[in-house]
């Protein structure tokens, strides 16, 4: 499920067998607040994006610092945990039964686990015995500022060890980094939504600044022709004007001059 940097990048998938050996590890407990956890991790509206240089930049020097192969951040949903960000790992989610993350968040202090071999919590799972083989594994809580943990920085190595007080703190701060910024991508979000309400209710129409669809009443983007022909009477076909003809499709403009 995972790959590594060490020598050949290994992907490993789920057999058959690996998932009736799943069912039997020993799953983390759902937190207490698991509904206002998940609510609060829905807020940023950040499970399936794209990545982003922002939090790359993160789980690279986590990896750098900590002198790890894998770095994640790891946002835990209802049944899965999909990162984010990720070094050395191809993989954009795995189960949540099998997740060392869906124990981190259960404390508010960083879980380090040494050597999961030999861990009663991990000691049967199949990411320990089987590729990517995680004996060291690091998680640090996301906990955003209404105290939900929805997910962690974690770095994760196929041999056992620990981090020395100086990683630890680094990686803390590279924690509070990443809530820093799905602070500022929500408030950011909350800002467009009331800028568009704002807009609608003054008789303006709300369009993106870059594709360029518009926002309807509902939260809804929807293209332009699209949206002009479920609020008014017209309708549309497509042309191609002058310009996009020179530049797409030079030859036949030239041609037709």
């Amino acid at each position: 499920m995972f790959e590594f940097l060490y020598g050949k990048r290994v992907s490993c998938r789920a057999s058959p067998r690996e998932t009736r050996e799943q069912s039997s590890v020993p799953a983390a407990p759902k937190p207490s607040n698991e509904k206002d956890r998940l609510r609060a991790l829905s807020e940023y509206r950040i499970l399936g994006t794209k990545p982003e240089e922002s939090f790359d930049n993160i789980t690279t020097m986590a990896a750098m610092i900590c002198h790890a192969p894998i770095a994640l951040i790891s946002l835990v949903d209802e049944d899965r945990q999909w990162f984010k960000s990720r070094v050395g790992c191809d993989q954009l989610e795995t189960d949540r039964d099998v997740s060392f993350c869906a124990h981190s968040i259960l404390s508010a202090k960083p879980l380090i686990v040494e050597d999961a071999l030999f861990d009663k919590r991990f000691s049967d799972n199949p990411l320990v015995h089987k590729d990517p083989h995680i004996r060291l594994y690091a998680g640090f809580p996301l906990s955003t500022p209404s105290h939900q943990r929805i997910g962690t920085l974690c770095v994760i190595d196929r041999i056992p060890k620990s981090l020395t007080s100086v990683q630890v703190q680094v990686m803390q701060r590279l924690a509070s980094q990443v809530v820093t910024l799905l602070e500022l991508r929500r408030k950011s979000l909350a800002l467009l939504d009331e800028f568009c309400r704002m807009q609608e209710n003054s008789g303006l129409i709300c369009s993106c600044s870059y594709c360029r669809k518009i926002r309807d009443g509902n939260g809804a983007w929807q293209t332009f022709e699209d949206y002009m022909m479920r609020h008014s009477s017209l309708n549309f076909s497509h042309g191609i004007c002058q310009g996009c003809m020179d530049e797409h499709f030079p030859e036949v403009s030239q041609t037709a001059l």
